[in-house]
């Protein structure tokens, strides 16, 4: 059946009974080629009936289904025509993970980050009604991401405009962890308690008839309807203005398209709370949706992933290391915004539980909440990966660095991350980074420079970053920075020609670059380690006997490691700088593999690229 979808009208044709049997085919799809081609599978398993309901009641895409985050839009792309499509989820020159307007006229709005979907929906809203048009708009949020501020400024603005606008409320009790905070334990009590849906309906018969008498009986009777009121499930979202429905099955269809026609015919803002599971139909993801969350690349139905035991994460590393030195160290305290497990952070949760703080899908929250810890005395370090650092670059900036605080940022995942795709490579932070003052900016190249890193950072009285990949690495050496230093760079191969400078892990790269260059090109190549503060005379001292410099990075080149390198010697009129890194452009999905050879990061087109450049720089000498 799901073979023959062509739009999402031709579900309007179909009875219970055949809708049903739709929700197992995607189901079944979307898990033989999540565990191919990776992705995101909890989440899409959750909302099979949600988003069948939504496609059997709206006429998309005249009608709008705003999706937050994004990566819940599988079962979604299925239904709009991308069945035959759907074995390139992921891959270099296929349909993405998330929703993308230029794939299909059916993804309203671009999206891979949390809680935009109620702003994005509002906006379309009201465009729709300064217009003069009919249609109808739904955004669906997870309760993960509505502990992000950002929903709740635009609850709070619907609730002020009161125009036609459904809220889908995809409530699981998870984002990519569980869920933590008040707004969890509040939607856990209406959640937990079936009974609730019943009794609103009830209360709500008896609220009308309270007589609107005068005098001191109108005061009570006004009174007892704010008693009763309170009592309420969902009366949060009816204070900001929402009518509330709820709380649904969110495995049942046939509930699913009656709360969304009611919710529609009783216009202005609505917010239809559904109750869903994360991983629904697949066991292992049922039992563990943190680990099925998101796989990689040919997890296999096992649920077993190829990985070589001889190396470990970045992340792991970074988690171990802090939890050593907190063992020590009572003043160290770690933040994370609902990725305990991605950033490596589960064990120190687990060794000091007083210590850690999840904040929930909070960045904002997250870094000024950690530069308030500093300025009582505290040791904070917030992990976050690079591509989410950047929604709090005002708190980075104005919170933290103006008042040069000692807040350490680990900001993992940064450069490309792969299949992903553009909402989530960390190819900017280097460039928002960079030109923030007093902070000190760091890059390891393996997993033992991460460690002294870390340690060396905490001993400082100014903001540091530390930036690292989304790979394996090896802790095979023991190093220690003095922490009344700044930190050195590191020359890995000598030369006289040129001279590479090389951040983080692509220092590896520059090493076999240079190599490949040998015997007739000798190119020395430096592990610059500290990216900012740079010094005018570690730069004349690297690049000493050329006039010839390369620098290399996993980021965009605009702005970034190379742009600073550049302005020294620009400043100076001593160095030609050629920059490696990536184009002023959003890079798309694939293998990292892949996109390193696409935009020229490999050693072999490093290497070709510098005796292009070697030969025309002696040619301009000559002439």
């Amino acid at each position: 059946m799901l073979e023959s979808i062509q739009s999402p009208q031709d579900l309007h044709k179909l009875d219970y009974n055949q809708l049903t049997a739709l929700a197992q085919e995607i189901r079944d799809k979307i898990i033989a080629t999540v565990t191919h081609t990776g992705g995101h599978l909890g989440a899409n398993l959750g909302v099979v009936e949600l988003t069948i309901a939504l496609h059997s009641v709206l006429n998309s895409p005249e009608d709008k289904i705003i999706w937050d985050v994004g990566h819940q839009c599988y079962p979604h792309k299925l239904l709009t025509n991308r069945y035959h499509k759907f074995d390139t989820l992921r891959q270099f020159g296929g349909i993405s993970g998330f929703p993308v307007p230029e794939e299909s006229p059916h993804d309203i709005f671009r999206v891979g980050h949390s809680s935009t979907s109620i702003s994005a929906a509002l906006g379309i809203a009201k465009a729709r009604d300064l217009n003069g048009e009919d249609f109808n708009v739904v955004a669906v949020i997870g309760d993960g991401a509505l502990t992000g501020g950002m929903a709740f400024e635009a609850l709070n603005h619907a609730g002020q405009l009161g125009i036609d606008l459904v809220v889908f409320l995809n409530d699981n009790a998870m984002s990519i962890a569980k869920n933590v905070g008040a707004l969890s334990n509040y939607l856990n009590k209406i959640r937990l308690d079936p009974a609730l849906h019943k009794a609103r309906a009830e209360l709500e018969n008896f609220i009308k008839k309270i007589p609107a008498i005068g005098g001191s009986v109108s005061r009570l009777g006004s009174s007892l309807k704010d008693a009763v009121k309170s009592l309420l499930p969902g009366q949060l979202f009816e204070e900001l203005g929402f009518s509330y429905f709820g709380p649904f099955d969110g495995h049942n269809i046939r509930q699913l398209q009656r709360a969304l026609r009611d919710g529609i015919k009783r216009g202005g803002p609505v917010l239809i709370h559904a109750i869903t599971q994360k991983g629904k139909g697949f066991i292992p993801a049922e039992k563990n949706p943190v680990q099925y969350h998101g796989l990689g690349p040919n997890y296999g139905n096992s649920g077993h992933e190829n990985e070589n035991d001889q190396s470990v994460s970045f992340s792991a590393v970074f988690g171990t290391t802090l939890v050593e030195l907190a063992r020590s160290e009572p003043k160290i305290t770690a933040i994370t915004a609902a990725m305990p497990d991605g950033t490596g952070l589960t064990e120190f949760a687990n060794t000091f539980p007083e210590r850690f703080f999840d904040v929930g899908i909070a960045e904002q929250h997250a870094l000024t909440f950690a530069a308030g810890l500093a300025v009582q005395g505290m040791r904070p370090v917030v992990a976050i990966y690079s591509t989410f650092l950047q929604r709090g670059y005002d708190q980075i900036l104005h919170d933290i660095c103006l008042q040069d605080l000692p807040v350490v940022l680990a900001v993992d995942r940064s450069g490309i991350v792969g299949e992903d795709g553009p909402t989530h490579h960390g190819v900017f932070d280097l460039s928002y980074l960079s030109h923030m003052p007093n902070l000190i900016l760091l890059a390891p190249r393996n997993g033992a420079e991460l460690e002294a890193m870390l340690k060396w950072a905490l001993a400082q009285d100014h903001p540091v970053a530390i930036r690292y990949p989304r790979r394996e690495t090896k802790v095979d050496s023991s190093l220690v920075f003095d922490p009344t230093r700044m930190i050195d760079s590191e020359i890995l191969v000598e030369g006289a020609d040129c001279v590479i400078l090389a951040v983080g892990t692509l220092a590896h790269t520059a090493v076999e670059a240079a190599a490949l260059l040998q015997p007739d090109i000798t190119c020395r190549v430096v592990n610059m380690r500290l990216l900012k503060p740079i010094h005018g005379k570690d730069l004349d001292h690297l690049a000493q006997g050329t006039d010839l410099v390369f620098t290399l990075e996993d980021n965009v080149a605009a702005g970034g490691f190379g742009s600073s390198v550049a302005k020294f010697y620009a400043a100076a009129g001593q160095k030609r700088v050629v920059t490696f890194g990536y184009p002023d452009q959003f890079i798309p999905q694939g293998r990292i593999d892949e996109l390193h050879d696409l935009y020229g990061l490999t050693p072999a087109k490093i290497a070709d690229a510098i005796r292009q450049h070697l030969h025309a720089h002696l040619e301009y000498r000559r002439s």
